[in-house]
């Protein structure tokens, strides 16, 4: 205990020498701007910044890289809760209840509450780092690939029931999301799946573009549409940001139980931010009495990811400096800069430096965390107010600049066109999932999980065979997956069984009322689409070998099955409104909303395009500058929002980060 303490102490010390802590506000600073911009995200940073560390103390290092790590996820959740596009892949579950709070006027509020639940979470995990990791090792080493394969299964099963209207359409989208997963190239036999012959999805499909695309393109097209600014109410004072962090008191046992729940998510090698917000976020909705209220505008569903985001870091950590096995992406990094600066994670790092170990310098770990969440969380709350002020600038204004951070977002992880066209494939089918009430988030956390739930499925069957499913923690699982699955029903019947009788015949009556119902037949058309992809893919999938098509069997058919009875239940809703005689001939409303529909997928495409002819650099300046005028915007606004765009990119994207994007195919063919 005397050497422990004396090894906090000493990290605490290590930390506030001059050069440290310069280095930490250096990488707080880069990390506060990171998680603001959407798609470079902070391993693609880290990656950046990792040969800047070879002149560094270890403590100078750390102080650095994780100072930057530990305030990307806070500074993205401001982008997904006021842009409804996520700053940070770790941050995409902020935007589903986050960004129809600040289109309710209630930024202030979602910030302030995103703001404390994440300092709250950030603290449990440091903590967590800094006491468990002695006895941790035998927690890590009892997940084997059977339970690997349950928990992913257990997140997808509870996301996918608990969000949304429809059970259903949640489970299908999950489908659709682990059927996305498995495009590339096979890691054991290397057989193309998916990849329509092309060199691009070897690698698969990647997080970042999809999740633009499937996120940010529906909401620009919503707030071109609505022509109003991102918050369609009042934006409230600095009393919403204190209401925010009220909140969170008021929410304690979630905030520490989705706290709890990341940290542990951490521990386990592979899962990370991603998984864990989904998790925690399902979670908020299992626990919550009012389900209805989530993907409106629920607070609770900003101070779960919130804080199990924030939590995950320190869990991730544990595995990482004990056994050298990352837990997340941004830790498997970190691990180059253990290797840069000669440390060997492990026993070393857990002993006293009198006997030859870095114990101080892994305490020194948990106190970057603390205190660069307190720097970064104090910052915020001081411009909270201003930035939750955003709100209210008019679309026309903002819509360029989102465009040319996704663009830019898109390209810039792996400086490829094919995440562009991805972005924009995915952009397609997030719009089409809005117009026909499709949960989104279950889709993109199957995207997360198909790569580690296919491995784990093989190494149980090539390991136990079917014996796996006997095991009593697989079959706990089970149970409990079941169970999240059939108690949205059993909640609906409960509910319709407990309401008076002239309460349904009410909400019968204005549900057949409702604008929606003429377009129902669209609604059967999307599921017939799906069911026809879920059987392309099975057909597809029909000689691979066992190791490459065991996956895609076990999806195509859950999926198809799924799918088919959802366009039955599509098809029976639309013959019942052709019997209540509800279709009806387009109105005006309708025509104005698909013109401009088109209006702003055309400037979308058109986006593209320029960028394709003119190169990023010369098509962020026109594209902007066009819109801003065809919008009738006046001329000074206009120059001087396009030369801040411009200066934006090159400053940043061009200079700092050195970013090589190439020159546009119109300079190539005059040259």
């Amino acid at each position: 205990m005397v050497d422990i303490l004396d090894a906090s102490l000493h990290g605490l010390i290590q930390l506030f020498t001059w050069k440290a802590f310069a280095l930490q506000l250096a990488g707080i600073a880069i990390g506060f701007f990171v998680g603001i911009l959407p798609g470079l995200g902070g391993p693609v940073t880290l990656a950046l910044m990792l040969p800047f560390v070879f002149t560094m103390t270890p403590v100078e290092a750390f102080s650095f890289l994780l100072g930057m790590t530990a305030v990307t996820a806070t500074t993205g959740d401001i982008t997904s809760i006021l842009f409804g596009v996520p700053g940070e892949p770790i941050t995409a579950s902020m935007l589903v209840d986050g960004h129809p709070m600040a289109k309710q006027g209630e930024a202030g509020r979602a910030l302030g509450a995103a703001l404390m639940s994440s300092f709250v979470g950030a603290i449990f995990g440091a903590l967590f780092l800094a006491i468990c990791i002695p006895a941790v090792r035998p927690l890590v080493l009892s997940v084997g690939s059977p339970q690997y394969f349950m928990f992913a299964m257990l997140g997808l099963a509870f996301l996918a029931s608990l969000t949304g209207g429809s059970v259903t359409k949640g489970l299908v989208a999950a489908c659709l999301g682990l059927l996305f997963a498995l495009v590339g190239l096979d890691p054991i036999s290397g057989t193309e799946r998916y990849t329509f012959g092309t060199l691009y999805l070897w690698d698969g499909i990647r997080l970042v573009p999809a999740t633009l695309g499937l996120f940010a393109i529906p909401e620009i097209i919503d707030m071109a549409i609505a022509g109003t600014s991102i918050a369609k109410a009042e934006v409230g004072k600095i009393g919403g940001v204190l209401q925010g962090v009220k909140d969170t008191f008021r929410h304690w046992g979630l905030v520490i139980r989705c706290s709890a729940l990341g940290t542990y998510i951490g521990i386990i090698p592979g899962m990370g931010g991603a998984i864990s917000q989904w998790v925690s976020y399902a979670h908020a909705v299992q626990s919550s009495r009012d389900k209805d209220r989530f993907g409106k505008g629920a607070v609770e569903g900003v101070i779960a990811p919130g804080a199990a985001n924030h939590s995950t870091l320190g869990g991730a950590m544990v595995p990482t400096v004990a056994f050298g096995v990352p837990g997340s992406v941004s830790t498997a990094i970190l691990l180059g800069a253990f290797l840069i600066q000669g440390l060997v994670p492990g026993p070393p790092m857990l002993t006293p430096e009198a006997k030859g170990g870095h114990l101080s310098l892994t305490f020194s770990f948990v106190w970057i965390i603390v205190v660069s969440n307190i720097i970064t969380t104090a910052i915020c709350f001081l411009f909270l107010a201003k930035i939750a002020r955003i709100t209210q600038v008019r679309s026309t204004l903002v819509i360029p600049f989102i465009l040319f951070l996704i663009y830019t977002g898109a390209f810039a992880e792996h400086n490829a066109f094919g995440d562009v066209v991805v972005m924009l494939v995915f952009g397609a089918l997030g719009w089409v999932m809005v117009q026909a009430d499709w949960p989104r988030p279950p889709l993109i956390l199957g995207l997360v999980l198909g790569t580690l739930a296919e491995q784990n499925l093989f190494l149980s069957i090539d390991n136990y065979e079917m014996d796996w499913l006997g095991f009593p923690s697989v079959v706990a699982l089970l149970a409990l997956m079941a169970l999240g699955t059939a108690y949205p029903f059993f909640q609906r019947w409960r509910e319709k069984r407990n309401k008076p009788r002239y309460k349904q015949l009410a909400e019968a009556v204005e549900l057949q009322t409702k604008e929606a119902v003429p377009a129902s037949i669209w609604l059967s058309i999307f599921s017939l689409f799906v069911v026809a992809l879920f059987a392309w893919a099975l057909w597809q999938a029909w000689d691979w070998g066992f190791r490459p098509g065991l996956f895609p069997w076990v999806v195509g058919f859950l999926g198809l099955s799924l799918a088919f009875l959802q366009l039955n239940l599509d098809i029976a809703g639309f013959v019942k409104t052709i019997g209540h005689g509800l279709v009806r001939a387009r109105d005006h409303k309708a025509t104005r909303l698909t013109r401009e529909t088109v209006k702003i997928s055309a400037w979308i495409l058109g986006y593209f395009v320029a960028i394709w002819l003119l190169g990023f650099s010369a098509a962020i300046a026109v594209t902007t500058f066009l819109y801003l005028k065809l919008a009738k915007e006046r001329w000074l606004i206009t120059l001087v929002l396009t030369f801040f765009a411009w200066v934006s990119f090159y400053g940043l994207f061009v200079y700092l980060l050195h970013v090589p994007f190439p020159e546009g195919q119109l300079f190539a063919w005059f040259r």
